[in-house]
This record gives C-alpha cells, sequence and structure tokens, in this order.
C-alpha cells in the first residue's frame, strides 16, 4: 500500500513511528508492507519519490525543522504540491492530517475530492472535510469503489466510528453521550478538586492540553464537530454547527462544583447525538453513571440500543499515537478489503 501523506505534524509523525516501529508485527500478522511515496506539509516542504521515502529519514528530517533536511537521492521530488502528486498516481491512499478548519474545510477538501477522482482511498484524522461534507465525499468514494476513512476525527484511536458502524450494526442504535473534549473533561476534574476555572485552564495550557486560544474546547465547538461526525456515522445526519445548541464550561464555577458533589453528582461536558439531532452541554451525572468516573483529558461515549441497552467505551481521545492508531485501524481495514462495490 502506498501511501501520500497530506500533512506531517504530531499526527503524520504519530503515524509514522507506528508503521516503523510495528514494521514486522504489520508485516507478519496482517500482510501489510506499506510505504510512503509523499509528504505535503503546508510551510515546512514537500517530497516524494516512486519508489517510497524512508521512514526513518523522514522523521529526522521533521526534527530537524523541515523536509530540506531530507537528503538527496536519485528520483527523489522536492516542493511539488498535493494535486500534483495526486496526479501523478504515486500513492493508492491519501492520508490526510493536516490541520482542521471548521469554516469551509479547505484547502483539505478540495484534496480529498481529487484524491477520491484520482481513485485513491482516503483516511482522515482532519476533522474539516468529515464534518462539512461527509455525505458528499461517502457518495464520491462509493461511486469510485473506495474507502472514506475517519476513526480518528472522533477519540482518536479509541474505536467509536468502526464500532458504530460496524460491531453495533443491527442493535437498534437509539442514541448516543459522550465525552468529546479531553482539554474541558481536565479541566472539570481538576475544578472539582478545588481549582479555580481560571487556574485549570492555566494549568490545562500549561501541560499542553489546550490551546493558548482555548475557545474551541471550552465553549463546546470541539466537541460540537466531534458530534456531527458522530450524527452522520451513526444516524446519516448531515448537521452544521448553526443547527445545533452550544455550551461550554465557561459559565461553571466552584459554587456549581460543588453543589453537584453534595447531591452525589458531577459535572462533565456531555454531547448527545440521536435521530433528532445533536447538542453539547455541560451536565451533572449521578457518580454511579460510567461517564462520571472518565477523568482527566480521557475520552468516552455511551450508546444507547435496544439489543444491548448501553455500551460504553473509553479511552485517550488526543495524541500523536493514539491518534496514529485510528488512522493505522483505518488503513488496515482498507488493505483487508481493497475493493468496495459502487
Amino acid at each position: 500500500m502506498r501511501l501520500l501523506f497530506i500533512g506531517f505534524g504530531v499526527v503524520g509523525q504519530g503515524l509514522t513511528r507506528l508503521l516503523l516501529g510495528g514494521r514486522e508485527s504489520l508485516r507478519d500478522n496482517f500482510g501489510f508492507a506499506p510505504t510512503i511515496t509523499g509528504v505535503v506539509t503546508g510551510s515546512h516542504g514537500s517530497l516524494a519519490h516512486p519508489a517510497g521515502l524512508d521512514m526513518e529519514m523522514l522523521l529526522s528530517a521533521a526534527a530537524a525543522g523541515g523536509m530540506d533536511h531530507y537528503p538527496q537521492r536519485g528520483g527523489l521530488l522536492r516542493d511539488e504540491g498535493s494535486l500534483a502528486l495526486i496526479q501523478a498516481g504515486l500513492a493508492d491512499v491519501l492520508v490526510e492530517v493536516s490541520p482542521t478548519n471548521l469554516v469551509d474545510a479547505q484547502p483539505a477538501l478540495d484534496t480529498c475530492r481529487a484524491a477520491l477522482g484520482q481513485g485513491m482511498h482516503l483516511v482522515l484524522a482532519n476533522k474539516g472535510p468529515v464534518c462539512l461534507a461527509a455525505a458528499a465525499l461517502e457518495d464520491q468514494a462509493r461511486q469510485r469503489g473506495r474507502q472514506l476513512r475517519y476513526e480518528a476525527t472522533v477519540m482518536a484511536g479509541t474505536p467509536v466510528v468502526s464500532l458504530s458502524r460496524e460491531t453495533l450494526a443491527g442493535s437498534g442504535l437509539r442514541a448516543a453521550r459522550g465525552i468529546l473534549n479531553g482539554t474541558c473533561n481536565y479541566m472539570l476534574t481538576q475544578m472539582e478538586a478545588g481549582m479555580s476555572y481560571a487556574d485549570a485552564l492555566a494549568q490545562a495550557q500549561a501541560l499542553g492540553y489546550a490551546e493558548s486560544d482555548p475557545r474551541a474546547d471550552v465553549e463546546g465547538h470541539d466537541a460540537a464537530s466531534k458530534a456531527i461526525i458522530l450524527a452522520w456515522a451513526l444516524f446519516g445526519r448531515s448537521l452544521r454547527l448553526g443547527d445545533m445548541s452550544i455550551e461550554g464550561i465557561t459559565g461553571l464555577e466552584g459554587s456549581d462544583i460543588q453543589g453537584a458533589r453534595d447531591a452525589g453528582e458531577r459535572w462533565k461536558l456531555i454531547a448527545t447525538i440521536d435521530e433528532g439531532g445533536a447538542s453539547v452541554a455541560p451536565q451533572r451525572l449521578p457518580l454511579s453513571h460510567p461517564l462520571a468516573a472518565v477523568g482527566g483529558v480521557s475520552n468516552a461515549l455511551t450508546w444507547t440500543t435496544n439489543n444491548l441497552q448501553e455500551v460504553t467505551i473509553a479511552g485517550p481521545g488526543a495524541g500523536a499515537e493514539a491518534t496514529g492508531q485510528g488512522l493505522l485501524a483505518d488503513l488496515l481495514a482498507i488493505h483487508r478489503h481493497p475493493r468496495v462495490d459502487s
């Protein structure tokens, strides 16, 4: 399997380390021996070679500051754009791991369309194209007999998309509720331990859990974008952020946290998805609820079904290797079933 990476930041490098470190196991256990034939970055150059790039050298070049640090060799292409490399037919799968843009999903959306048009499979960690155009992309993939997979867009490598669409198929899925943002979950955990909102946010930023501009997290929009993806994956509902009721944790104070504790409850930022739509809001949960026990930066999702009643999964929702695992699982799924009926 030949892979073209769009983006080579934390997530792209995380996947590369998994492919490199697991090379023998992937080959021996799954017959999976991928090559990275191209890497395109927004500001650190691009590389491509029809025979494949050396993964260790790619990681070393990224650590040194960019693709200019990759050693020269015969046949190496430098600084080609993503569309040129797609049209050159150098890869079987586009791995879209560039930064997320939730306004119009560009330039990733055009890149994804071009890759599917060229007959490539598409694997994403970038939420933008799935959040804004999942239906159109799946239709295009189906027409070309290719797969669109996006496990890593929600809860990183914790398998909620594939569980929803495959393992829980036929279970009579009615709804899902989840903790989909680790920053807010960490802050609420710290606030319950006695920290103020401001101190919890400052600590989350210092630890790298929150950005310098944390609004997408604390105002609920990151969780909402993941809820939109789940609404499509679970129920085939195409939603927009403007369709949703979205409330973050910015209004919670110490007295709110204490009030919940006194009542034997705990605040969590909960995304709710059902056939009618989706919403995000802080909710008080009884301590007996499985989501209430999920602390720190962990994420979790509870499905409500007819056949199994409630099913809950918890795990890491971010991180280089965790997100890389979601991408790897999708690549292995394509490896097992490369042909899709149109």
